[in-house]
């Protein structure tokens, strides 16, 4: 009985390893089949990868196939985001992070550069003023921008974490180990009562992938990472985009800030006009003054306000944007660049979000791929390396031997042909997608070279006519009334028709100047300064 009550509590333990690593066994037989626990993904900084509507990345590698599967439900669709205004959740590469070789969303340009005073003659934008020598130049700017924006950088992660997905994805299923005894009888053999000897096995069970899941799933990763590179550059546009509308208000706005200064100087430095003959009296010429004056605060104050936003992207302090000087001109010293179906070729090969859904086509393929090899579960070697049978009970000598099994899944059922097929409707979907982009990246180029022809015309033709014209009148009218030729209705009429032309140009050159930008953005490249 003593030997009985031994033996039953040998067998309760054994049992209860059995149970433990059957467990194990069947979590990680499960896991090689894709049955594991996958957590949910973080919403990528960049947006939806194009391509990866099949098999979106995550889970966890090296134990099953579910690292590239596409899971059960829906994934929600897929829309091509709006490329001609800075998107919310995406806008850069950085040498600040390793492997590397993402902006909030700025208003709109102004749709008006800002009014001078309407006090005093307004002076030409001044083409030999482009700022302190040692100021800020738009080339510094995106350099700037690319190696300091906080949000560039944080969005820049997005590429070493696809390395990781690579070697996640590269990773091998881990071997079983396990162990199990069999024929424990219930008390004791005899050979009254003969028996099977007691068994005790150690057991080893590698996953074999004969149809080459690791290597698809390796490949999607890879193709995955490249995709999220193109994205990555295309933040980048994106972000040069708003850099260099900012830097453009800038200037814009210190025109503004020199023409109101040139009015409240006018008061000072040509009172021969101003008082030979007065307007009206001493007070109204107090009150043009001081109207002069608080324009000039007023556009000094925007100057700072446009300084501060352009700091901003550029990772500066307040207190550093107010003191930033900017060194650049609003006029255009560029050769016409290529036109028509030269630009659209350039764009097509160029845009980084183009590069970005060919290179998801690639990656969709890739998906198919892996979905083919998802068809056909491991199969699983069994090693049995060591096994004892004791022999004692019938006061023999016990005995050691080895083992070796193969298990072979039966795919009657499952053979991935639903996830099979929603990796050939995802290389569909995303040609679609790609055709859609393309006629907007068209629509785009077009757009952007017809403003940037029209702004051109414009400045030219007021530089070559319209400009020389007005000056050569308003110098006219000054002379007939300091010669008491003319009235003092007439003076005043030339002098605003004469700042309307001015104001004009102004707004001209800042408008052709944006529409510079605007053709590098939509083309994807920097064909203008």
């Amino acid at each position: 009985m003593g030997n009985s009550r031994v033996i039953r509590r040998i067998m309760i333990g054994w049992l209860l390893a059995l149970s433990t690593c059957g467990l194990a066994s069947a979590q990680s037989i499960g896991a090689s089949r894709g049955e594991v626990y996958e957590p949910a993904s973080r919403q990528p900084r960049l947006g939806a990868s194009p391509g990866a509507g099949a098999n979106p990345l995550g889970g966890s590698p090296g134990a099953g196939e579910n690292i590239l599967e596409g899971q059960m439900g829906s994934r929600g669709a897929r829309l091509i985001p709006d490329s001609t205004a800075p998107s919310q959740s995406r806008i850069a590469p950085e040498a600040a992070i390793p492997g590397v070789s993402a902006l909030s969303v700025l208003p709109g340009p102004r749709s008006t550069v800002g009014s001078a005073s309407p006090y005093g003659s307004l002076a030409l934008p001044g083409e030999p003023d482009e700022g302190p020598a040692d100021g800020l130049t738009l080339d510094a700017a995106i350099e700037r921008l690319v190696r300091c924006n906080l949000d560039l950088r944080s969005k820049a992660m997005e590429i070493p974490q696809a390395d990781a997905d690579i070697l996640t994805a590269s990773l091998r299923a881990n071997p079983i180990l396990y162990t199990d005894v069999q024929c424990v009888p219930y008390g004791s053999f005899s050979k009254r009562r003969p028996g099977g000897q007691t068994q005790y096995d150690l057991n080893v069970t590698f996953p074999l992938d004969v149809t080459g899941k690791r290597r698809s799933r390796t490949l999607v990763a890879y193709r995955a990472r490249r995709v999220i590179e193109a994205q990555y550059q295309d933040a980048v546009r994106e972000a040069i985009d708003n850099l260099c509308t900012e830097f453009v208000d800038v200037l814009a706005t210190r025109e503004t800030v020199r023409e109101a200064r040139q009015a409240v100087a006018d008061f000072e430095t040509e009172p021969d006009v101003k008082k030979a003959k007065p307007i009206d009296d001493d007070q109204r010429l107090e009150v043009q003054r001081e109207a002069a004056e608080i324009a000039l605060a007023e556009a000094e104050e925007q100057l700072k306000s446009d300084l501060r936003a352009l700091g901003a992207l550029i990772k500066m302090t307040p207190q550093e944007s107010e003191r930033l000087a900017v060194k650049g001109s609003l006029h255009d010293r560029t050769t016409v660049p290529p036109a028509g179906d030269a630009l659209l070729r350039l764009a097509l090969v160029a845009r980084p979000d183009l590069v970005a859904y060919r290179l998801g086509m690639t990656r969709a393929d890739a998906d198919v791929q892996l979905a083919l090899a998802n068809r056909y579960p491991d199969l699983f070697l069994l090693i049995q390396p060591y096994t004892f049978q004791d022999d004692t009970p019938l006061g023999l000598k016990s005995a050691h031997s080895w083992g070796v099994g193969l298990g072979v899944p039966v795919p009657l059922f499952n053979r991935n042909q639903g996830n099979i097929r929603r990796a050939r409707l995802n290389v569909t979907q995303t040609q679609v997608e790609m055709a859609a982009l393309e006629d907007r990246v068209e629509m785009e180029v077009r757009q952007a070279e017809r403003q940037y022809s029209v702004t051109r015309v414009a400045v030219e033709r007021i530089e070559r006519s319209l400009l020389p014209k007005a000056t050569q009148e308003h110098d006219r009218v000054q002379k007939l009334y300091l010669a008491g030729k003319t009235d003092e209705l007439a003076f005043l009429t030339a002098e605003r028709d004469f700042d309307l032309v001015v104001r004009q140009y102004r707004d001209s050159l800042v408008r052709h100047r944006r529409a510079m930008f605007k053709l590098n953005y939509a083309v994807g490249q920097r064909i203008l300064p």
